[in-house]
């Protein structure tokens, strides 16, 4: 059940300061303004408007959780999903607006007024029944960390590292989080602060507690109905999203451990920039949801199917006005993105069998009732026992042999046995059809002399003039040609094990062609898997060698130059410069070998389905032509008898050639007479199309499929 897209919406929270910049920070009341700039200066924007979907100044946590929160939170009862995420620089107040303040009560954010939220609903809607479930994801430089492992009595898929898994639906989630049931607004506060006690802190300039993780604190919600019947129950799950800060290590002034977490939050938040910008351009194919854990945990939760709100976070002093306008932009960009939310609708299966049961029972009792009101009293329509069949197939074959007028009809289980037991008798008289047949063909021949033998029991006659004597005179003579044939239908082994004899013997060429085949494209796979994996590495030592030569020059004060007034670049950064240019080299070489190699991959797959093709139709074409009648042969069978003159002479030889273990002998000049031989086996007849084959193939050219070594 879909519903049209909605885009995300956007507030503005301006964290109180008594140096607010009222000279460069305006909040007009009227939202409607479209304009992007109010003027220019030196060819330069000197002003910038932002237009958003509120603006929360000296606004308390209550009005901030009406504002942003309740709507999302209360579509999850009717099944939608919800996410909240704080975003902004480091110390602009995301983690207060998110969690609060836990020493005062009023002062609680979002993730406490929710869960409040949640289970007052939860008691007010008495006519269904829910169960709510817990999980809290902490994101710490590049590591998915779960908050509540601690507690055992949490159910998880996995007790090892964690992993984001595609869901069927287009959803994602966490392979092996701890999800933990809990029963009112007390246990779950527990569990909150339970994994906040356990999230990762530090101390810089700009704040003396800064989060220095992504954390998601997750509410799964289970509604069933007590009224219905019905299989059906929904879904939800509400994302409360608290974010890192983005941070310049110029004003932090961080240092060490404190600096390395800088830089994978500011990565992961580039990340999750770059996801936003190709989620708002429309013309985008691949949106980069894999590059960061942070952006492909919340895949569903930007674009997806989900309620989703960013309330931006940002400092109303003038030092961080270059923040400020950073965080805005962000807003503006996540503002353009569209997201389809939907209901989560899913049909419980084994209440679903247990209402077909029902309903099958239902149905029973009233085609008994129907049964009864027609006089019909002790038809059954359960399954016939074995003494039933053996009644039926009585009654088939009395009515096959005259005795029996009419099968009369009693159930619709019975009619069905009838028709099986029909289909039985057919099959039976097609096999027995070939037992003993007398074919007789006429045909006009040349003169007739001398037998010559063509092989296999089988000879033409010609014209010798050592027995022309015997012959009479006339140009042209009538040949009878009286064929006797007794055939033994045995069942063909299964096609399993023909298919194994058939790639020992007669197909081991072919087969060789296509493992040797096999072997080089397994080879050049795995050439294929470690190239790939050495270009991932590659470009990820780029990446963090682009950064780290990035922030070296951001860091620098000024910059060295010579005598001839060229620029001198210092010991680390000649380093950096140096190692970015080999691993330039090495991606450019391993992306040519990569493409070379794939190339080689797609022409070995192309053989492999050919000698697999080939195989498959040779197996095919031996296995009816030995175990199986030609087609010819058993349309003359089953048409019985012909008359004379019927089928022409050379068409008759051509259907004798074809049958087994058939011998020639002359009983008179212009007559032959062929007949089986007393034992007729299927080795014979085997050897005989095995023979008869190579002696075709011995004729035709060389189809065979062959490698070409790649270069």
């Amino acid at each position: 059940m879909s519903s049209q897209a909605s885009p995300v919406k956007v507030f503005i929270r301006i964290r109180p300061t008594a140096s607010f910049a009222h000279e460069l920070i305006e909040c007009p009341p009227d939202q409607s303004r479209k304009d992007s700039n109010k003027g220019k200066r030196n060819n330069q924007l000197s002003s910038w408007v932002f237009q958003l979907n509120g603006v929360l100044d000296n606004v308390s946590q209550e009005d901030t959780y009406d504002r942003v929160a309740r709507s999302v939170v209360l579509g999850a009862f009717a099944g939608y999903n919800g996410t909240i995420m704080c975003f902004g620089q480091t110390g602009a107040g995301k983690t207060y607006t998110m969690t609060g303040a836990a020493e005062t009560y009023k002062h609680r954010g979002i993730i406490p007024r929710a869960l409040q939220e949640v289970f007052q609903e939860v008691e007010h809607r008495a006519d269904h029944t829910f169960s709510v479930h817990l999980s809290f994801l902490e994101i710490y430089n590049e590591t998915m960390v779960d908050l509540l492992s601690s507690i055992k009595k949490g159910k998880s898929s996995n007790s090892g590292v964690l992993t984001v898994i595609e869901e069927p639906g287009g959803g994602v989630s966490v392979k092996g989080l701890s999800l933990h049931l809990v029963h009112n607004e007390e246990e779950a506060l527990n569990l909150l602060f339970e994994g906040e006690m356990n999230r990762i802190i530090g101390q810089h300039a700009l704040n003396k507690h800064s989060s220095r993780s992504h954390c998601i604190f997750t509410i799964h919600i289970e509604s069933r109905s007590r009224t219905l019947s019905d299989a059906k129950y929904i879904t939800s799950k509400l994302n409360l999203v608290d974010l890192a800060g983005s941070e310049r290590l110029g004003k932090t002034g961080s240092e060490g451990q404190v600096q390395m977490e800088a830089m994978y939050i500011n990565k992961s938040l580039s990340f999750l920039e770059q996801v936003i910008l190709a989620l708002a351009d429309s013309r985008r194919e691949h949106v980069p949801f894999r590059q960061s854990k942070l952006t492909h945990a919340l895949k569903d939760s930007l674009g997806g199917n989900c309620n989703t709100v960013l309330v931006a976070n940002i400092y109303g002093e003038a030092a961080q006005i270059e923040e400020t306008l950073s965080t805005l932009r962000f807003a503006t960009r996540m503002k353009c993105v569209q997201t389809k939310p939907s209901i989560n609708e899913h049909v419980d299966p084994v209440l679903q069998v247990r209402r077909l049961e029902k309903e099958i029972q239902f149905l029973k009792e009233e085609l008994s009732m129907c049964n009864t009101l027609t006089n019909r009293v002790g038809v059954s329509n359960e399954i016939l026992s074995e003494r039933q069949v053996e009644e039926v197939r009585s009654q088939v074959q009395r009515y096959l042999s005259g005795l029996l007028d009419e099968i009369p009809i009693v159930s619709i289980t019975q009619i069905q046995e009838v028709f099986a037991q029909f289909k039985k008798v057919v099959l039976y008289k097609l096999m027995s059809r070939a037992s003993l047949t007398v074919l007789q063909v006429q045909g006009s021949v040349g003169a007739v002399g001398e037998v010559e033998s063509c092989g296999y029991g089988l000879g033409l006659a010609k014209s010798s003039q050592k027995h022309q004597r015997n012959v009479s005179p006339k140009p042209s003579k009538t040949m009878n040609i009286n064929v006797k044939l007794n055939v033994f239908l045995s069942s063909p082994p299964p096609k399993t094990e023909a298919f194994e004899d058939f790639k020992a013997e007669r197909g081991s060429e072919i087969n060789r062609i296509l493992k040797e085949n096999k072997a080089v494209l397994s080879e050049r796979t795995t050439q294929l898997r470690i190239l790939t994996d050495v270009i991932n590495t590659t470009k990820r030592d780029l990446d963090y060698i682009t950064y780290e030569l990035r922030q070296f020059r951001e860091r620098k004060q000024g910059q060295f130059v010579s005598a001839e007034g060229e620029p001198v670049l210092e010991e680390a950064e000649l380093s950096l410069v140096m190692q970015l240019k080999e691993l330039k080299n090495r991606y450019r070489q391993a992306y040519e070998d990569f493409r070379s190699t794939k190339t080689e991959v797609s022409y070995c797959q192309h053989l492999v389905n050919q000698c697999r093709t080939r195989l498959l139709t040779e197996f095919e074409r031996w296995y009816n032509e030995s175990f199986l009648f030609p087609g010819d042969v058993l349309s003359v069978l089953e048409t019985g008898p012909v008359r004379p003159g019927h089928i022409p002479v050379d068409k008759a030889l051509t259907l004798v050639s074809n049958i087994q273990g058939c011998q020639v002998f002359t009983t008179q000049p212009a007559q032959l007479l062929l007949t089986t031989s007393p034992i007729i086996t299927a080795s014979f007849y085997n050897a005989y199309n095995r023979t008869l084959k190579r002696v075709r193939h011995l004729h035709t050219p060389d189809t065979s499929f062959h490698y070409t070594a790649l270069k």
